[in-house]
């Protein structure tokens, strides 16, 4: 797996995940709308055509980019949803893993299947990108005859977006560490949010003093 850059932290949280999705088509966040996509296409509309992105208004329908005044929006006003279609170089793959949550985290499949190659794992915007998503695929849907390895390879040679929900609700638990064991051993990890010094602090912060009084 691989997690949010340092500018885009992975949350600490807890979450359960609900429901699988094949062939998920990706809507930009409102994040990267604000700082990549917008600023980007305000440049030049050719940045659509790069990222195969269509445009969509509040009922559902594409809109052409070249009738909207690009200059009048802002993140904030944009009354549009810039969608990529699914597909192996789609940004996130054949399958996502949905655990709703306020983060809009979730884990997902990645075209940019390289990274994996790499010991350092911090290159998303801040959701999970999983290595091997039809094995987690078919460990979370715990069903081998209606969604064995073969019935989710066909749902997704469909290429049609199909959601699959999961018998139950499955926790999730997304935490930092930079410390853990492996049997016997102890071993460090690089503190790519530089949190360990936020956390030292407070732990060498004198205790706070509380006035004892009398119960009533």
């Amino acid at each position: 797996m691989f997690v949010g850059q340092p500018g885009r932290q992975t949350p600490v949280f807890k979450a359960d995940m609900q429901y699988v999705v094949f062939n998920p088509q990706w809507v930009i966040p409102p994040t990267i709308l604000a700082n990549d996509a917008l600023p980007a296409i305000q440049r030049s509309r050719s940045y659509l055509d790069r990222k195969r992105l269509k445009v969509i208004d509040s009922k559902g329908n594409e809109v052409n980019p070249a009738f909207i005044d690009w200059s009048a929006f802002s993140a904030s006003n944009f009354p549009y949803r810039l969608q990529q279609s699914s597909g192996d170089n789609g940004a996130l793959g054949r399958i996502k893993f949905m655990m709703p949550n306020k983060h809009v985290i979730y884990l997902h499949d990645t075209p940019a299947k390289d990274l994996f190659g790499k010991s350092a794992r911090a290159f998303s915007s801040g959701c999970i990108r999983v290595e091997n998503p039809l094995d987690l695929a078919e460990l979370v849907l715990q069903d081998t005859v209606r969604w064995s390895r073969r019935n989710i390879e066909a749902a997704l040679a469909t290429k049609k977006t199909s959601t699959v929900n999961l018998n139950r609700r499955i926790p999730v638990f997304l935490i930092y560490l930079t410390v853990e064991t492996e049997g016997d051993d102890l071993l460090f990890r690089k503190d790519i949010y530089g949190r360990d010094s936020m956390l030292l602090k407070a732990l060498d912060a004198p205790a706070a003093q509380h006035k004892t009084g009398s119960c009533g």
